[in-house]
């Protein structure tokens, strides 16, 4: 094996228990926190801490660029590509607000991302319409509660590599013309070239992602008939950006 593979194998390994390091050393206060009614305020800032200092230890920086100020005090639909398990970590770090994700249920066997899952997360199985449903309609109720829902909705990470953008299912942008909620499109530009999905196959290596957060489009004046549109305009504008990359 290339010592190259071999050197982006090990750098996976140390990132991995650099997460679960930071996670077991607040895994206390987060059960506590996991408690409280107020718990997607602290526990999505305990995941920013977890996220900042395992990255950073492991040589993994984020470069997140705004097109306008996004006014996070509103309740947003938040709609990335997907291709890293990075995209999560640079959401997390890139809206400024209480979140969740919504994601698949195999997740739950995870150490980290199982506690987060079981918290504050929505987790999904993508082959049951009845799991589907019961996932969006709890993402409905978080939305109503102030609480911003972030989806992938390539529901999927793409098998090629380097990786192409896979259509988008219509879910997401059904629910936020029902809601009226707006939606932020997040572009990761280079998260794979960084660590490609879970680094199993190719490695990770230090090195900064880069992500841009689209201006928010409102919903408000759309009607549920327009959720095709709505989910092309938002494929356009993330295709374009990384095409433009």
């Amino acid at each position: 094996m290339p010592m190259k593979i071999i050197l982006k194998r090990m750098h996976t390994h140390f990132y991995r228990y650099s997460v679960a390091f930071f996670f077991l050393l607040v895994r206390p206060i987060l059960y506590f926190l996991s408690q409280k009614q107020s718990r997607f305020k602290y526990i999505n800032g305990f995941r920013r801490f977890i996220i900042f200092y395992s990255t950073v230890v492991s040589g993994i920086f984020f470069n997140i660029d705004y097109e306008v100020a996004v006014d996070w005090k509103r309740t947003y639909i938040i709609c990335g590509n997907h291709t890293s398990n990075l995209d999560v970590s640079a959401i997390n770090l890139a809206a400024k607000n209480n979140h969740c994700f919504i994601g698949k249920e195999e997740l739950l066997s995870n150490m980290v991302l199982g506690f987060f899952f079981r918290t504050i997360d929505i987790t999904v199985n993508r082959d049951s319409k009845m799991s589907s449903f019961r996932a969006f309609k709890t993402a409905a109720e978080r939305l109503k509660d102030g609480v911003s829902v972030v989806i992938f909705p390539e529901a999927t990470i793409p098998e090629e590599y380097p990786p192409v953008l896979y259509p988008f299912k219509n879910g997401a942008f059904r629910l936020a013309i029902e809601l009226k909620v707006p939606v932020v499109p997040i572009t990761s530009l280079n998260t794979w070239k960084i660590l490609w999905d879970t680094g199993n196959e190719y490695g990770s290596r230090p090195g900064i992602c880069d992500i841009f957060v689209h201006k928010p489009i409102e919903t408000a004046h759309l009607t549920v008939d327009d959720a095709d549109t709505l989910r092309d305009e938002v494929y356009e504008i993330i295709n374009q950006k990384l095409g433009a990359a």
